[in-house]
């Protein structure tokens, strides 16, 4: 049973985790790491089958952040489910850290796959799947791409190999918040018709609010019974959400600010959300 109260005090926690790890080394990518907060939580603390204390365990469900700039999201949700200790996110992006600022598989435990390079961690995804399904491992995987990585083509390549081979245990997600570092989606290379396009490469398609634990629910269990083809989610969201000084600016994609001003704005969201410190 899904306990939506249980699972929105878990993303408040991984938002203020996140906002402190950026303040502490005094900037970092807030914008996108905000934005899949829901996501994360939804798959890390109801959807997957992963074990902490076996990270690399053969049957386990494998999550790529294709969109590697997320980084700080992905650690704040790996060390509140145990993955490492919370001490480490005080390390995000120094030297010597197994936190840098994009998803690295070689020094974080919990990542499964190295993201940042846009479009090559959602090729990856396609070809873990596909290796499960070879070897007849009962489990999924799960990647996430941003709107804006969306413009490279090797998503496309990867999206029809996907198609090709009838990956019904794949299940990505693309977080549509329709801005990235040059500015909005649209001005750049117009994504509005996405849904459309994954139509095209005869993908599995549902469009939801990426905020709202309920509809990320249903859309994957939806996804999960669908065995002939793999399914992208487009997840509807606010780049920045949570963070609520960059929510009404487009130079959200990376900001700057020191300890203080985290606390002020953990502060802020805990107050407009009603939750306690």
């Amino acid at each position: 049973m899904l306990d939506v109260k249980r699972l929105k005090q878990v993303a408040l926690e991984i938002r203020k985790l996140t906002i402190e790890e950026i303040g502490n080394f005094g900037s970092g990518h807030i914008g996108g790491s905000m934005s899949i907060v829901e996501m994360l939580t939804y798959l890390y603390y109801h959807e997957m089958r992963i074990d902490p204390s076996d990270s690399k365990k053969e049957d386990r469900d494998r999550f790529v952040c294709s969109k590697g700039h997320a980084g700080p999201a992905v650690y704040a949700t790996l060390a509140k489910k145990g993955f490492f200790p919370f001490e480490e996110l005080k390390t995000l992006n120094q030297g010597g850290t197994n936190l840098p600022s994009h998803c690295d598989m070689k020094k974080t435990n919990g990542v499964d796959f190295t993201g940042g390079s846009l479009g090559q961690g959602f090729s990856a995804a396609v070809g873990i799947a596909l290796g499960q399904k070879i070897r007849k491992i009962e489990a999924n995987t799960f990647v996430v791409i941003g709107d804006g990585e969306s413009q490279e083509g090797q998503i496309w390549e990867g999206a029809a190999t996907a198609a090709q081979w009838k990956l019904g245990n794949l299940i990505a997600f693309t977080d549509f918040n329709r801005l990235q570092l040059d500015g909005y989606t649209s001005d750049v290379v117009s994504m509005e018709n996405i849904d459309t396009r994954w139509l095209g490469f005869n993908w599995h398609v549902q469009r939801i609010n990426g905020h709202d634990f309920g509809q990320i629910d249903r859309a994957v269990q939806t996804a999960k019974s669908v065995l002939d083809r793999p399914s992208m989610i487009i997840m509807d969201t606010v780049k920045s959400y949570g963070f609520i000084p960059g929510e009404t600016t487009t130079a959200n994609h990376s900001m700057a600010f020191d300890s203080k001003a985290a606390t002020k704005a953990v502060e802020d969201l805990y107050e407009r959300e009603g939750g306690k410190i």
